[in-house]
């Protein structure tokens, strides 16, 4: 038997990944203990693993960022990018890379298995592999890393290999890196700098690639090609997880353990009640699906108002998720009752819902968007947060969907949108491709636990390269 800890960033998106692949060890005699923010506390341990609370300087309700990062709203585009970068991610690199030293002077660990955004991690990697334990990353996110094929991380704009496109590229990486985020890349040295660690090999972006192993839970036909492609990272598929199950809230249904944080859901795997509303869903009309996810949700009239209004005298059924908030908030920003065709739930169980589902309408959230593509469906895009824009552009390019490049459209751009999906049979035949390459991957959770138990057998570079990622590595920084 062997213990992994598994640091993850207190975010959502981030933790509940983490989760299923610590469920995954333990469930084949594994100890496992999760490091990440308090409120995640409940989840972690219903789940039977082991919790440790990051400190407080690293600890951050992701439903109130505002209060974490004040004048948060307010930014657009890259400043507001950059203000998440430096304030969630970069800023608790001292106090993660403390509470990780703490956690493995406390107990005796066999793996690292980090959250790739979880950066406290990064100190761990300066040392030779032969004179540390193996640190594994699970990336949950899109690829960032560096490449003359791609324009930078945030760009959001599609891959371009063209004498035209690789003059682009390198135009707008030195523009920014030299302007605008020249500050993330400062505030990573000093952070590194703080906890007497190296300065960073490339810049922030390729960060989540430098661990002995980065298994991306992502489908490659979803991720843009590079040919600097890091021999270390491997495609293991999208995690397809009940993990949001719900009843609607005029019918309270409380089978399952809560956790400790109001509009947290229950523990990954454990299902409850379906809403009352639930056999509406016979088949008779076209599902639109719609949600703003469980982070970027605070204002539900960006994207799920304008869905409700566009779409209310189409003879579709348009099914709303808000993602944990009160339902009562969506019909409070819809200024009025919702149309006859809405049904609504804080959380549904997309491994119900989205085999039922024509068409999903989202912002983005690289889960969400992968969930759906596992169950063959085509999405409409409406995001312009985190790396929102970023996933809307792969989408747009694997010719699954279409990107509205905007994180608020109007009623009748949605309407548009969703005309067209439901009436190109184009989207729904990629949306397929993608389906049936997913289903090729496997489970991710059985191919990472795979992989890790192997990891901890023998010796340090024979463990190693008994994984292939003792090989090297491709540099794929861009200077």
């Amino acid at each position: 038997m062997s213990h992994f800890l598994l640091p993850a960033t207190p975010i959502y998106g981030h933790v509940t990944p983490m989760v299923a692949i610590g469920r995954g060890l333990v469930e084949r005699g594994h100890r496992v203990t999760v490091l990440t923010g308090r409120k995640y506390a409940a989840t972690v341990r219903g789940a039977g693993l082991g919790f440790r609370p990051l400190p407080a300087e690293a600890d951050y309700d992701d439903a109130q960022l505002d209060s974490w990062l004040p004048g948060r709203q307010r930014l657009r585009g890259v400043a507001a990018g950059r203000h998440d970068i430096l304030g969630l991610f970069v800023g608790p690199l001292p106090a993660q890379h403390r509470a990780l030293e703490s956690a493995l002077r406390a107990d005796r660990y066999d793996a690292v298995v980090c959250e790739a955004a979880f950066l406290g991690a990064l100190p761990l990697l300066s040392v030779p592999a032969e004179q540390r334990l193996p640190v594994v990353g699970v990336s949950v996110t899109p690829l960032a890393l560096s490449s003359a094929d791609c324009a930078p991380f945030g760009a959001g704009l599609q891959p371009d290999t063209t004498v035209h496109g690789l003059g682009r590229n390198w135009i707008i990486s030195t523009v920014l890196h030299r302007g605008p985020l020249r500050p993330v890349q400062a505030g990573l040295r000093a952070a590194l700098r703080a906890v007497d660690a190296p300065e960073p090999e490339g810049n922030y972006f390729d960060q989540a690639t430098r661990y002995d192993l980065t298994f991306q839970l992502a489908t490659p036909g979803i991720e843009y090609p590079r040919r600097s492609m890091p021999s270390t990272v491997r495609f293991v598929g999208p995690l397809q997880l009940p993990v949001v199950p719900g009843a609607a809230q005029d019918q309270p249904r409380p089978a399952g353990r809560r956790t400790d944080a109001p509009g947290q859901p229950d523990v990954p795997g454990r299902t409850r009640g379906l809403p009352s509303w639930w056999g509406d869903l016979d088949g008779r009309r076209a599902v639109v699906h719609v949600t703003q996810g469980t982070m970027a949700n605070g204002d539900l009239s960006r994207l799920m108002v304008p869905t409700l209004r566009g779409l209310a005298r189409d003879d579709v059924l348009v099914v709303a998720s808000t993602g944990g908030r009160p339902v009562e908030q969506l019909v409070e920003q819809h200024g009025g009752p919702l149309p006859d065709n809405v049904r609504v739930a804080s959380f549904l169980p997309y491994d119900q819902l989205l085999p039922r589902t024509s068409v999903m309408v989202t912002n983005g959230g690289f889960g969400g968007v992968q969930q759906a593509l596992a169950y063959g469906v085509p999405l409409v895009v409406a995001g312009s947060t985190e790396d929102k824009p970023e996933v809307a552009a792969r989408v747009a390019w694997s010719g699954t969907g279409l990107n509205l490049r905007t994180g608020s459209p109007g009623a009748r751009r949605v309407r548009r949108a969703v005309r067209r999906v439901l009436g190109s049979p184009g989207y729904r035949r990629e949306a397929a491709r993608l389906q049936r390459e997913i289903a090729e991957l496997g489970d991710p959770v059985a191919t990472v636990t795979d992989v890790l138990t192997r990891l901890t057998e023998g010796s340090a570079s024979d463990r190693l390269d008994r994984v292939g990622a003792g090989r090297g590595r491709d540099s794929c920084a861009e200077e």
